[in-house]
């Protein structure tokens, strides 16, 4: 028997709107797939994936692998629903062969994937670009009403270049397959699908949504509005045929998890979910923990002041040609960051042509900058900066390191020195040195990358510091 199919909306909408919302997704309920047999797949003429092997590279037949009893009967279940949902196709004499991999999911069900390293090496780089996270979450932010939507196992939505697509054969007991629609795991994937995507929602892009490969969400600034802005993405989904995952839309919402932040009319949250993975943490035992926790930590650095500064004694702990020690700087650190995670400071997006500042810091191994905007006296937090200095940048003299601070701070947040000007709060005489005419040279360079945004200096006291 077909399950009930049913779909999350927001709990506190208010009526006639939640009426309407409702009414609007019973009459499109063709653009969900419910089961891997509602989809459709895109038109091979609007899209499909090509992987342009450069042809001077031999073709690699991977030795073959064994794999468990349990690895091997997912694996042939999964070869069967492939098979029958014409994802794959059998094969016969390919010039490359990958090996499958089974991974566990969370939910203990085993996941289909191909180990195609061999492939994915013989392949350029397509260099078509994704687009930036911060900017697109900040973007988000500041509208009434969202609704958050995923595609419906996006990337097997794609066909697969028919003249190239038995160049991804895997083994299977039942015989060589290849994928008919594009994998997961393909080197450039995610540039195919982030192409197709901006095709698709150009019209809609940067004002009513925002698309980060198969993540789609759909803002409004007036609530009132957002039905007719989902009727304008839905006819593209329909015309091109992109089907969603019921499972993975929540509609008419307030706030909600995009990018692995947390959005809301007023502010940006850092996703709740990886601070408590952080904080669950126990002292890491390898280097390879350490790895571990310094990588998590990079995903939250917008939210932390001097992040790398407080990760110094991690770093240092990992440090090629050294024993691996968990020290009593290492313990002190972590707790440190634990507190700060424990209540994570709210951030905010910046409002159209108002003024912003920008607070330096610099120690001996790092330099670091934190954003802000000023509402009737109060400073917000709108993005935290931190880069460790190396080599030679360890022996800049003070002032320097402080306009590597600026520095870093202009390259990392460039779109908003771009759209907003910018005062720079620094009790020292940061614009006459870099502006002096016995300068270093390293400073000149600074001084006219610079120049193209509109920066002010002002003393530190006069506005209160956070």
């Amino acid at each position: 028997p077909d399950l009930p199919k049913q779909l999350r909306i927001g709990a506190c909408l208010p009526e006639p709107l939640r009426t309407k919302l409702i009414q609007f997704l019973r009459a499109n309920a063709d653009v969900f797939a419910w089961k891997h047999e509602d989809m459709k797949g895109i038109d091979p003429k609007v899209a499909c994936h090509r992987l342009n092997i450069d042809k001077t590279v031999k073709p690699v037949i991977q030795k073959r692998r064994k794999l468990g009893p349990d690895r091997q009967q997912a694996l042939e279940e999964e070869v069967s629903k492939l098979v029958d949902n014409k994802f794959v196709k059998e094969t016969k004499y390919p010039t490359w062969v990958s090996n499958p991999v089974l991974v566990k999911k969370a939910n203990g069900a085993w996941r289909l994937c191909i180990d195609f390293s061999d492939l994915n090496k013989a392949c350029p780089k397509d260099s078509y670009p994704l687009p930036h996270i911060d900017y697109m979450v900040d973007a988000t932010s500041g509208h009434e009403l969202m609704s958050f939507m995923d595609a419906y196992s996006g990337y097997n939505q794609i066909p697969m270049d028919p003249e190239e697509a038995e160049h991804t054969s895997f083994y299977s007991a039942r015989g060589l397959y290849c994928y008919t629609m594009m994998p997961f795991g393909l080197k450039n994937a995610g540039a195919t699908y982030q192409r197709l995507v901006n095709k698709m929602f150009s019209r809609l892009i940067g004002k009513t949504m925002e698309v980060y490969v198969d993540d789609m969400l759909v803002k409004s600034v007036v609530a009132n509005d957002h039905v007719t802005h989902l009727n304008e993405m839905f006819k593209i989904l329909r015309d091109y045929s992109m089907v969603l995952n019921p499972k993975k839309c929540t509609f008419g919402v307030k706030s909600g998890k995009f990018l692995g932040y947390m959005v809301s009319q007023r502010e940006i949250e850092a996703n709740p979910t990886k601070i408590q993975a952080i904080l669950d943490l126990k002292p890491p035992t390898s280097v390879k923990g350490v790895q571990s926790l310094t990588g998590r930590l990079a995903a939250l650095n917008r939210f932390i002041s001097k992040s790398t500064d407080r990760c110094k004694p991690f770093f240092d702990a990992i440090r090629k040609g050294k024993k691996f020690e968990w020290t009593d700087e290492c313990q002190k650190a972590l707790k440190n960051i634990k507190d700060t995670l424990s209540r994570p400071p709210v951030l905010q997006k910046p409002k159209p042509d108002e003024m912003l500042y920008l607070y330096l810091g610099v120690s001996t191994s790092a330099v670091s900058a934190v954003l802000i905007r000023e509402e009737e006296t109060c400073q917000y937090p709108i993005y935290y900066v931190s880069k460790a200095l190396h080599y030679a940048e360890l022996r800049y003299p003070p002032m320097e390191k402080l306009a590597y601070a600026l520095i870093i701070a202009a390259r990392k947040l460039r779109p908003y020195f771009q759209e907003h000007s910018i005062t720079v709060l620094t009790a020292h005489p940061l614009k006459q040195v870099l502006h002096r005419p016995d300068t270093s040279g390293r400073m000149i360079k600074w001084a006219v990358e610079l120049g193209q945004f509109d920066i002010h200096y002002k003393p530190r006291t006069t506005i209160k510091g956070q």
